[in-house]
């Protein structure tokens, strides 16, 4: 009955990306999760290899958003000193 069930996502290219692009620890966190979902699910632990594919989006998803958040954060300050120093 488990080998019926479709496997869960591995979230390796997302991980990958992250890992590349965003934030570095994080992504490799995915990325080790992200490893691990294939070869649970074929020896038969569906329930492990939908865990690790939690905590590999987690992961991804964590690192993508801090990153995008810190960015944001970066432009948002710099923009606001640019205003006031061409105020004054």
């Amino acid at each position: 009955p488990q080998q019926t069930m479709s496997m869960p996502k591995t979230w390796l290219v997302e991980s990958i990306l992250v890992t590349l692009f965003c934030c570095l620890p994080f992504g490799i966190v995915g990325i080790v999760n992200a490893t691990k979902v294939e070869s649970l699910y074929y020896s038969g632990n569906y329930n492990q290899a939908c865990e690790k594919s939690k905590q590999a989006r987690m992961w991804t998803l964590l690192g993508f958003f801090i990153t995008a958040g810190s960015i944001l954060l970066y432009l948002l300050f710099f923009g606001l000193m640019a205003l006031i120093v061409n105020h004054y």
